[in-house]
């Protein structure tokens, strides 16, 4: 950020000559060619005025109070200068004065806003938030407070001051300084505009900088793993108890749909004798709140058995944090000779596409048991792969065979 120029300057208002002669004491500061004045509540007898040094001449008591007078003035304006500085992307000579007259009212800033909305987050960990929720906010005021430094030499911003250049500039520094994924770019974007709607709703601004920003998830392509790969994860004997925990965890997803943030909360309130007298996976998901309702398959339901007398407080499987949890399943992946990056995620994936939609199940059956809110969400999992589209169209033929006994008849 380009320095401003600055300067504070006092002198006697000479149009203003009272009638005992004296003339009002005034101070003058400057800020890249912008002048404000204002009156320092004092008279002098302009016998006894410096011009050129800007300071009462001689050395009685009224000159040294009024020098003491004008010293400290020019001290403090110079230190509101410096806070403003490094407070605000930018100063005006105005915001030096009414700071300094204490006229100005304080304004909300990005990142003090931030952090209130990440303390009240915090508190809503496993209740209406899961952690990455929260972690994922706190990751987005890690970049702005870097980029705010390095782009603006100052700790923070006014909210006002956001406005549609500071959001491309965000964006070409993360992609600049980290290169994230584009649905990664664009969910610190989205932190970010969520962060000046509560702004907006608060009434700290009066318009969206973001209403002519274009930002879209991308579809992804959803990684899984193949009926030949999760048979090689079950089969796999370890002999390090940490692996060993995480590939059940992560198995236990793959026959289950549940996400990360969902087996991680999971309880026996969860576990329930449903239809059939048989047991579900019932409750509501962390990240959308939308229900989910799972039959309870064998394999699953071994590893839950397997894990019943070595519970941790509510908590039914031994699942580590994320971060943890994904740099094991990396080196589960190794040892198993999967040549896949796995995670939490790779587990969803693979319930939805390689142990139901592969094998049958109806799109709706499954976007039901995924807890989607829109069908179009599970159309992203549903990955149709060769030996699907070999066995639909083996069945197809069979359906077809007396129509082609007619028409050979015919030939």
């Amino acid at each position: 950020m380009q320095r401003s120029t600055f300067k504070v300057l006092f002198y006697l208002k000479r149009d203003k000559v009272k009638s005992n002669g004296l003339i009002p004491l005034f101070c003058r500061i400057t800020v890249d060619g912008q002048e404000v004045r204002f009156s320092m509540k004092c008279d002098m007898n302009p016998k006894f005025w410096d011009v050129k040094a800007g300071k009462a001449s001689g050395r009685t008591t009224e000159a040294m109070k009024t020098n003491s007078l004008i010293d400290n003035t020019k001290v403090a304006i110079y230190k509101v200068y410096r806070e403003l500085q490094e407070r605000d992307n930018y100063v005006t000579a105005e915001k030096v004065r009414n700071v300094f007259l204490g006229g100005e009212i304080k304004q909300q800033t990005l990142l003090e806003l931030l952090d209130k909305h990440n303390r009240e987050r915090k508190l809503l960990i496993g209740v209406s938030i899961c952690q990455w929720n929260y972690g994922s906010y706190c990751r987005t005021r890690e970049r702005l407070a870097d980029f705010i430094r390095q782009w603006y030499n100052v700790s923070d911003i006014p909210v006002r001051e956001i406005d549609h250049r500071f959001i491309c500039d965000f964006e070409a520094y993360l992609t600049a300084n980290y290169r994230p994924a584009h649905n990664t770019l664009t969910k610190y974007l989205k932190n970010l505009r969520h962060i000046i709607e509560i702004a907006l709703e608060k009434n700290y601004i009066s318009r969206n900088p973001f209403v002519n920003f274009r930002m879209q998830y991308q579809n992804p392509d959803r990684g899984f793993l193949t009926q030949d790969e999760v048979e090689k994860l079950i089969a796999f004997q370890f002999d390090n108890e940490k692996l060993e925990q995480a590939r059940d965890v992560f198995v236990f997803c793959c026959f289950t749909g549940l996400s990360y943030s969902d087996v991680f909360y999971l309880t026996k309130e969860n576990i329930q004798l449903s239809f059939g007298g048989k047991l579900w996976i019932k409750g509501r998901r962390q990240k959308t709140d939308t229900e989910y309702n799972i039959p309870l398959l064998n394999i699953p339901k071994m590893i839950l058995e397997k894990y019943e007398k070595r519970q941790q407080g509510n908590q039914l499987l031994p699942v580590e944090y994320l971060q943890a949890y994904n740099g094991l399943l990396k080196q589960v992946a190794k040892v198993c000779g999967i040549n896949k990056n796995m995670s939490s995620h790779l587990a969803r994936h693979t319930f939805a596409t390689t142990i139901a939609l592969t094998k049958g199940v109806p799109i709706e059956t499954v976007s039901k048991m995924l807890g989607h809110t829109s069908i179009k969400t599970t159309q992203i999992y549903a990955k149709v792969i060769n030996s699907k589209i070999s066995n639909d169209m083996d069945l197809l033929a069979e359906k077809l065979g007396s129509m082609e006994t007619k028409y050979a008849m015919n030939i």
